[in-house]
Parts: structure tokens; C-alpha cells; sequence
């Protein structure tokens, strides 16, 4: 897929395709966040709903500065219904204790997908214009200083085009939400390759700087 393709797949409303109904009258983030789970909870938008044991909707702090999005749930995830818990997850626990911060507290954490692809192949294009609405309006509803994607496909989606992941790491972009983004590698691919978790870690220090210098600015 060209980059101005996967660029305009993003653009929902042109395409004119439904957006999900951000709900009213809600007086907090947590309770947002719950009237979109349920609308997940009865998703239909793509085959993968088929195949999933569970919906992965996303954990942990709404009301945090910081955002992650992964691609989507594998194995683990599938099973228990929460982001990140298998081995991938586990190191990217280890990162974040590094830098000082609690996944359960200083972040919330969600994938591009909601549903586990087969096999964990990679996230077709159909599969993230069907959840994309549900990924914006999670990001509608928290409004992160900083967003941190994990992961290619991840990252071009928060960044609205393809591009080389050497050209998007180690400074920070410019998200299609207009919020700042952390591009780094997904933790699984550390976990393949070991030289990543290295790269991985420089990328959580920019990550760490660039929201101290954004709660300072603010």
C-alpha cells in the first residue's frame, strides 16, 4: 500500500464510514471509556470478531499524561482480554520500570486492533479502518500529553503514513491527533531481535524528557 493510500484510509469520514458515538453526559474519562467498550463488546465492523476468544480494549490509567498504542493482541492477550500481558508485555514492564513509571498508573495502554489477528499475522488495511474509530475515540476521550506508539503499524496510524521506522525514532513526531508521538519498536520485536530492547530503551528516555518538558510547558 502507497503512503497516500494508507494516508486517505485513515480519513473515516471520507471514506463515509460510521464514526463511533463519543457518548454525552458522562462526567468522567472512565465512564467514556466504558460506553465505547461496550460499543466494542458488539463489534462486527470485520471478520476478526469471528476468530477472537475476547476483546482487548485497553488498561490502565485514564487520567495519565501518556498514551501507548501496540498493533494488536496476540495470544496472551486473546485469552485474558487485557493488552500486553504475555512475554512482550513482560518486557515492556521491565522498560518502563527503568524509567520510573507504572503501567497501571502512569499510562494507559490500547492497541490499533481490538481483536487478535490468526497466526498473529500483521494488521491488514481493511482491519484498521474498521477499528480506527474506536482507537480515536479512545484518544478523543483521554486527551494524552504524549502519545508512544509500539511498532510500525501502530506508528503509521498515529502518524497517517507510512514511513521508514529509522526516520520516525529518536525525535519526536507530530501525531494525526495533533499530540506529540514517540515512535519506538514493539517490545515482540525485541524480543526477537536483542539489540532492539537497546534501541527501545533510548527511545523511553526521549519518551520520559519530552513529557517533563510538556507538563513543564503547560
Amino acid at each position: 500500500m502507497s503512503r497516500k493510500s494508507f494516508w486517505q484510509l485513515l480519513y473515516l469520514e471520507s471514506l463515509g464510514l460510521n464514526e463511533v458515538i463519543l457518548p454525552e453526559g458522562v462526567k468522567t474519562k472512565a465512564q467514556a471509556l466504558e460506553e465505547v467498550r461496550r460499543q466494542v463488546l458488539r463489534c462486527t465492523r470485520c471478520d476478526l470478531h469471528k476468530t477472537k476468544t475476547h476483546y482487548v480494549f485497553g488498561s490502565g490509567n485514564p487520567y495519565a499524561d501518556l498514551m501507548f498504542v501496540g498493533e494488536a493482541p496476540g495470544a496472551e492477550e486473546d485469552k485474558k482480554g487485557k493488552p500486553f500481558v504475555g512475554r512482550a508485555g513482560q518486557l515492556l514492564d521491565r522498560l518502563l520500570q527503568e524509567v520510573g513509571l507504572n503501567r497501571e498508573t502512569d499510562l494507559y495502554i490500547t492497541n490499533v486492533l481490538k481483536c487478535r489477528p490468526p497466526r498473529n499475522r500483521d494488521p491488514e488495511p481493511g482491519e484498521i479502518q474498521a477499528c480506527f474509530p474506536y482507537l480515536k475515540a479512545q484518544i478523543q476521550i483521554l486527551r494524552p500529553r504524549l502519545l508512544v506508539a509500539l511498532g510500525r503499524f501502530a506508528a503509521w496510524t498515529l502518524y497517517g503514513m507510512q514511513k521508514k521506522m529509522s526516520l520516525l525514532r529518536m525525535q519526536v513526531q507530530q501525531s494525526k491527533f495533533g499530540i506529540p508521538l514517540v515512535v519506538t519498536y514493539h517490545p515482540a520485536a525485541a524480543l526477537r531481535r536483542e539489540a532492539l530492547t537497546d534501541e527501545m530503551r533510548r527511545d523511553f528516555q526521549l519518551m520520559v524528557q519530552t513529557l517533563e518538558q510538556l507538563r513543564q510547558s503547560s
